[in-house]
């Protein structure tokens, strides 16, 4: 094996990982999308395997940058991709644990919110996908991945405005109590949306780099 042969290995491997990692977020949001949709405690366990697969993935990313001198972008923009990407799917386990914790029954906010964060997830795997050969097009993915986090922002304000205007008849603690444990769902969901948003900012630094 040649030299280019060599960097073209641990290019594309960088490239694969990343691309595994977005697809396990993508598969965990499907799952908790479901979640939401019926409560169905099967689709919740499935975003709780996907994280811990991914994060497996993460950390072989992780090793691969510590043992190569030479990356196909920068490291710290691989590192930061992989973070956010890592703390989308975490945010979307952290909201089927909770709910099933606290006993939280699902709504149509957070259904509609779900089915956003979904697509936005779609939209940074296939920018991911798309990185290293057709980087342009991959900004057009990362471009609409945040037009869709401002979407999820504006049901999160519905949400949450909703949920205060209940309050004001709130006149028993435990109703108090599941305002307080529905705010905390739907703030997940947010910093998920967040993380999102964040990672499409990532991809867009990466190509204007690229090109």
């Amino acid at each position: 094996m040649g030299l280019r042969d060599l960097f073209r290995r641990r290019e594309d491997t960088f490239f694969r990982l990343l691309s595994e990692q977005a697809a396990k977020t993508l598969e965990g949001l499907q799952a908790l999308e479901e979640y939401v949709q019926d409560m169905d405690e099967e689709a919740g366990q499935r975003v709780g395997i996907a994280e811990k697969e991914a994060d497996e993935i993460r950390r072989i990313l992780i090793d691969e940058l510590n043992r190569t001198f030479v990356t196909p972008i920068d490291r710290e923009d691989i590192f930061a991709l992989s973070r956010t990407i890592d703390d989308v799917l975490d945010y979307g386990y952290s909201t089927v644990d909770e709910m099933m914790t606290l006993g939280v029954k699902t709504n149509k906010y957070l259904c509609q919110m779900a089915a956003v964060l979904r697509e936005a997830a779609e939209k940074i795997y296939l920018s991911v996908q798309r990185l290293n050969d057709h980087p342009n097009v991959a900004m057009s993915h990362a471009i609409r991945a945040k037009m869709l986090e401002n979407q999820a922002e504006k049901i999160y304000r519905k949400a949450v405005a909703a949920l205060f205007k209940g309050a004001e008849d709130a006149s028993e603690i435990s109703h108090v109590i599941d305002i307080l444990k529905m705010r905390e769902i739907y703030r997940h969901l947010s910093n998920a949306a967040d993380r999102g948003d964040e990672a499409a900012n990532i991809i867009g630094d990466i190509v204007v780099k690229m090109t």
